[in-house]
């Protein structure tokens, strides 16, 4: 199956909460990280996930977005901290490759937040992604 998906990151369930109708699914990343994703109770039972089960985690990189400063007070549950690597710049939206350990995200965001923010090759910067905006595909 060939994803549009950029962003592809390979991991292990390391913990699972399930609830009635919804799942919060930990996933430890190559480099070291956590991402959580909340999938539907019926999604962890079609990808047969466990603690230990080996995952991909997908975004799109148009759900990615970047924090240059404090990330404190926030209700988003997954935040990589980085450095980007490439900046390229569109008539509207700019996409900005960003370095995680272990991983390149690619996040997709306006011209102005990437003027306004300072960002350019080298700039530390953290990836934000809201928790349902995370999907999960088994590796079994």
């Amino acid at each position: 199956m060939n994803l549009s998906t950029r962003n592809r990151i390979s991991g292990t369930v390391s913990r699972l909460d399930i609830g009635e109708v919804m799942a919060s699914v930990t996933v430890r990343l190559r480099g070291g990280q956590e991402m959580t994703a909340a999938v539907t109770r019926e999604s962890v039972e079609e990808l047969g996930l466990a603690e230990g089960s080996p995952v991909q985690v997908l975004v799109k990189s148009t759900e990615v977005a970047l924090a240059t400063g404090s990330v404190d007070g926030l209700s988003i549950r997954n935040r990589l901290p980085g450095t980007v690597t490439a900046v390229s710049p569109g008539a509207v939206m700019t996409s900005v490759k960003v370095a995680v350990p272990g991983a390149t995200l690619t996040a997709v965001v306006t011209g102005d937040a990437v003027t306004d923010l300072g960002i350019t090759v080298g700039s530390p910067v953290t990836a934000l992604v809201k928790a349902t905006e995370v999907s999960l595909a088994s590796m079994r």
